[in-house]
């Protein structure tokens, strides 16, 4: 792969290949997404479905457009931040009662103005009305629980459970934002006990 084509997963590695499978603090950066919103279980919900490929089919319109104007840069992994009115639904995998916003990271070039070209382009050649729901989101999330889970995402439990029982409290933090998640395997091509998902949450001191 060229060193000239950006790819946030070799930019910021410490965030998209961390190596630590218990929790430790990180430093998270001002980043800037597409992002699409939506409620409900990721493997029944048709709305879900259909935001991710909107998603991707935005993200690779910009990507095309930048190479045109000599800026390449490698499409980023697929991302979700998760939320519900019951956090412990995420340890008890109750997913009818999730929110989630996915997202696909964007270098600091991409403007708003470029993103909703691209939607333009993406509904004109694409004809999918998800697409519309695509919009720009920036993220700031400094200070942040992070932990590299390796297996299917059903196995993530205990590994949430021991952030909100054990690791926060013995570390004098409460949480703070979204829960914040990193698919970096595939699902379609990875065997579910090779899975490879960075987990995050922002924090402050108690």
């Amino acid at each position: 792969m060229s060193p000239d084509r950006y790819d946030v997963k070799r930019e910021l590695k410490r965030l998209y290949a961390p190596r630590n499978t218990d929790w430790a603090l990180v430093d998270v950066p001002e980043q800037r997404f597409i992002a699409v919103d939506g409620h409900g279980n990721p493997n029944t919900s048709p709305d879900y479905a259909r935001a991710v490929e909107a998603l991707y089919s935005v993200a690779y319109t910009v990507k095309f457009a930048s190479k045109r104007e000599g800026r390449d840069f490698v499409v980023g992994p697929l991302e979700g931040l998760w939320w519900a009115d019951d956090p412990e639904v995420f340890i008890t995998r109750d997913k009818d009662r999730w929110h989630w916003r996915m997202l696909i990271s964007q270098p600091d070039w991409v403007t708003d103005e470029r993103i909703d070209e691209a939607k333009r382009i993406a509904s004109a050649k694409k004809g999918l009305p998800a697409i519309e729901a695509v919009r720009p989101e920036v993220l700031h999330e400094g200070t942040s629980a992070q932990v590299l889970h390796i297996g299917p995402y059903d196995d993530e439990g205990p590994v949430l459970a021991r952030l909100h029982h054990e690791w926060l409290a013995a570390n004098g933090l409460r949480l703070t934002g979204l829960h914040h998640e990193v698919y970096v395997g595939d699902p379609r091509r990875t065997d579910p006990a090779k899975l490879r998902t960075v987990l995050r949450h922002p924090v402050r001191t108690r």
